[in-house]
């Protein structure tokens, strides 16, 4: 049986149009229903298949406070007052980690945009130098995990500096990595691989694929893979 069905699809299709308090209470039986309790029981049946990724890494199947991320926005430093998430997140964090920057295996489900991702995301002051650092002072590793994620078709993604960080030399042949203000990889998934009934087998195999930038990534900030 699948782990997901069209119901989570349609219920954040409907919710984008009806992005409201109101239609939000009237539908929360739903939503339950449809988006959260199979998300839960996605995390807690996919932790084994994390395991054998990496013991590291925790899957924890709360309402709150767990890998899967509240639905309600934070709207105090954005134009958009929007009060609900219209996508679905679970992320699969460090044991270490505190928060979303954490190192970490992230699948994102949304109407027209279901994608797999991993890595660090607007890493700290301290974990953004240790990457930086790294990459100087070991090239050779960080391209192969580049590269390897990349055979994968997993994808470098996210925000960059516009010049070299400061400290940092602007001819360098990986200035470009240099300037990423965050380290994480996406892989694009049609909607229907998310509905299929080997969904969590396929899932590991794209966590296992980008792997070794998780793992490299550990290793310059410190943290056991």
């Amino acid at each position: 049986m699948p782990a997901f069905d069209d119901d989570l699809f349609e219920f954040l299709a409907d919710l984008a149009d009806n992005n409201e308090r109101a239609w939000f209470k009237a539908h929360q039986d739903r939503y339950e229903g449809s988006v959260r309790e199979p998300s839960l029981a996605f995390i807690r049946e996919f932790e084994a298949r994390l395991h054998a990724i990496s013991p590291h890494f925790v899957a924890e199947a709360k309402k709150v406070g767990g890998s899967m991320f509240r639905i309600f926005r934070d709207v105090r430093f954005s134009k958009d007052k929007s009060p609900y998430k219209t996508h679905t997140g679970i992320q699969f964090r460090h044991e270490r980690g505190r928060d979303v920057h954490a190192p970490g295996f992230y699948l994102h489900l949304a109407p027209g945009e279901v994608f797999v991702g991993l890595g660090m995301w607007h890493p700290d002051k301290d974990s953004l130098k240790a990457i930086r650092d790294g990459i100087v002072s070991d090239p050779e590793g960080w391209a192969a995990a580049k590269a390897s994620v990349e055979a994968a078709e997993h994808h470098l993604a996210g925000e960059s500096l516009s010049r070299a960080p400061r400290g940092y030399d602007k001819e360098h042949p990986l200035v470009e990595d240099l300037k990423r203000k965050d380290f994480i990889t996406v892989r694009n998934l049609p909607e229907d691989e998310v509905l299929s009934e080997d969904f969590a087998e396929r899932l590991e195999a794209h966590f296992r694929a980008g792997a070794p930038m998780v793992e490299w990534l550990c290793s310059v900030v410190d943290l056991p893979y």
